[in-house]
């Protein structure tokens, strides 16, 4: 398997302003420099790297400047990461349009994979039918990705309808997007990341690695939380699954870089063993 490491390390994600008045716009980013980013992450000892759309978006109008950047560092872009709020009927075309510019833009840096998290909680809460319409909506996403030769996955995240293994079971069902495990995300919802790798084996078509203390909770390298990284790993090789390992690092209070060796080094032993 190979190792990336993904850029939000590099100043932590935000959303791009312009999305607070139009969706079509609203692109998650990382503050940071992207240039130092793959540099940091070449020089860590990995092989590929995995960005957020809008700062892909930053590159648009020069997109020499980012593939000479990943070229001199011989770093791949494996993937890259967006989002949607999927289940508003109303806003959902604007958000699928940015769906499109995500999978356009990850395909001209040469991306496989197009990432994606969401399904809002509703200050109302949640209905059977929002599982419904984030299944559809998922399902219009692997569809959109592969137009532009992308694999799609869907990543469970903090904060939406799909944190816990309920949920998650709530929603396999209702669409064919591919599975992405994110190990701390997973954690945080209250599963056991590598028996839900295993109860999905067939989907998992991407992986987050991210160690994740859960009191008080931090994310942190791996190897330095809570996590069973020797069971999640022997849970991913069981499902057949042998490609991009990306790990992922929401913040530090290092360097950037530091993490992402510490990481590097904890991965190469256990993937040794």
């Amino acid at each position: 398997m190979k190792l990336g490491y993904h850029s939000i390390t590099w100043g932590g994600v935000i959303g791009h302003p312009v999305g607070v008045t139009s969706i079509k716009d609203l692109f998650y980013r990382t503050n940071g420099s992207m240039e130092d980013a793959i540099r940091d992450i070449s020089a860590a000892g990995y092989a590929g790297t995995e960005m957020f759309d809008g700062n892909l978006v930053d590159y648009a109008d020069q997109p020499q400047v980012l593939i000479d950047a990943l070229e001199d560092a011989n770093l791949e872009l494996v993937s890259v990461y967006s989002g949607a709020n999927f289940i508003y009927a109303d806003v959902l075309p604007d958000e699928l349009h940015r769906i499109h510019r995500a999978s356009e833009l990850a395909a001209t840096f040469g991306a496989e994979r197009l990432v994606v998290g969401g399904g809002a909680r509703k200050a109302a809460g949640t209905s059977d039918d929002d599982y419904l319409r984030l299944g559809d909506a998922l399902n219009q996403v692997t569809d959109i990705a592969a137009g532009y030769g992308l694999s799609a996955t869907y990543h469970p995240h903090r904060s939406t309808i799909v944190e816990s293994p309920d949920e998650l079971e709530r929603l396999m069902g209702k669409t064919r997007i591919g599975f992405c495990p994110d190990t701390a995300h997973l954690a945080a919802g209250g599963g056991d990341p590598a028996a839900l790798i295993r109860r999905y084996p067939d989907r998992v078509r991407h992986v987050h690695l991210k160690d994740v203390r859960l009191d008080p909770f931090q994310f942190l390298p791996l190897g330095e939380g809570d996590l069973d990284f020797p069971d999640i790993i022997r849970a991913i090789r069981e499902s057949g699954y042998d490609s991009w390992l990306m790990v992922e690092l929401d913040s530090y209070d290092g360097h950037p870089k530091v993490a992402a060796e510490i990481s590097k080094k904890y991965l190469d032993q256990l993937l040794k063993d």
